[in-house]
């Protein structure tokens, strides 16, 4: 049950809602690390601009999957970091498990390889 002033936000998750929440879930980042930690791990396919990230981190913030979190020392006073929470955790558990039944779907129908019929 979310609390009146958290706003959930909906299943499926957005593309850079997910991978902001993968990023996060080995700790704590400022957005800049957060663009260059999605665009490292999937390769350039998904490459986040200032506005996108910001955007999904405000709505994130407000469903409470993410919290700001105070700076390490002696680190620019611009920068903003932010920690996942556990309904962050769950939401991106729910939507890992979510693409993991899609993509045995996929299989089940030959459409990616993988999957052996028994007979």
């Amino acid at each position: 049950m979310t609390s009146p002033n958290r706003t959930p936000l909906q299943a499926p998750l957005s593309t850079p809602v997910f991978q902001i929440l993968l990023s996060l879930v080995d700790g704590d980042a400022h957005g800049y690390a957060l663009i260059q930690d999605i665009r490292r791990r999937t390769d350039g396919e998904v490459s986040l601009t200032a506005s996108t990230l910001y955007a999904a981190v405000k709505r994130m913030l407000a469903a409470g999957w993410i919290a700001e979190v105070k700076k390490p020392a002696n680190e620019d006073p611009r920068r903003r970091y932010y920690r996942i929470t556990p309904a962050g955790r769950d939401a991106a558990r729910v939507e890992a498990a979510r693409l993991e039944r899609l993509t045995v779907m996929a299989r089940e129908r030959r459409l990616l390889p993988g999957v052996r019929r028994a007979r």
